[in-house]
């Protein structure tokens, strides 16, 4: 089986899932005859912000902070205020700022393009902590990693996979929001994946 093939299986299997949410956790997979579902570890990102304020602004937070006993503070302010403050929170919830990344590969042979792919794999297999990118703007792939907001970061993230990665350097591009929690930045999880079943002859 192609790694496409094996990669629709599993969103066929997903998107399965997610349509039965209604049933029991047993019977919420669907498989295919000649497959059998296994259980994967996966490793997610966390959160560049805290979750509990996404979305909220200063007067919401405020109001919500009323508690018996304790001193309530009152803003006072025109609607417009309120308005365009919820206005900045909706659109800079994807924003990029000025940053520095690695750069661990960078190049425009033919074979470039699978190169990448397996340089991307290969740094995620082993730094599940520094979240990746792939990207291509012509006639370059790239994979640049973390999201840093001062040079001195990055360096100490290059001195640390230099071994792995001799060709990596330090670039200066926008940047995600960093995660919150550096100690804590990446969630180890659970899924389900299709694999075809062995066969026996």
């Amino acid at each position: 089986m192609n790694r496409n093939n094996f990669i629709t299986l599993i969103m066929v299997s997903v998107a399965a899932c997610l349509s039965l949410q209604h049933v029991s956790a047993q019977e919420r997979i669907f498989v295919p005859e000649g497959y059998v579902a296994v259980d994967s570890v996966v490793y997610r990102p966390a959160h560049a912000v805290d979750t509990t304020l996404a979305g909220k602004d200063v007067f919401h937070l405020l109001d919500a902070r009323t508690v018996p006993g304790k001193a309530k503070v009152n803003v006072n302010q025109t609607a417009a205020v309120a308005a365009s403050v919820r206005r900045q929170v909706a659109t800079n919830g994807e924003r990029t700022i000025g940053g520095y990344r690695v750069r661990i590969f960078f190049d425009n042979k033919q074979t470039a393009r699978a190169e990448s792919e397996e340089t991307l794999k290969k740094f995620e297999r082993l730094y599940h902590d520094v979240v990746a990118y792939r990207t291509y703007a012509n006639p370059y792939f790239k994979v640049t990693v973390g999201d840093f907001r001062t040079k001195s970061e990055a360096v100490m993230l290059l001195e640390r996979i230099r071994h792995e990665f001799p060709g990596a350097f330090v670039v200066k591009e926008n940047i995600s929001f960093p995660v919150v929690d550096k100690k804590n930045a990446y969630v180890v999880d659970t899924v389900k994946v299709l694999r075809p079943k062995a066969v026996t002859l």
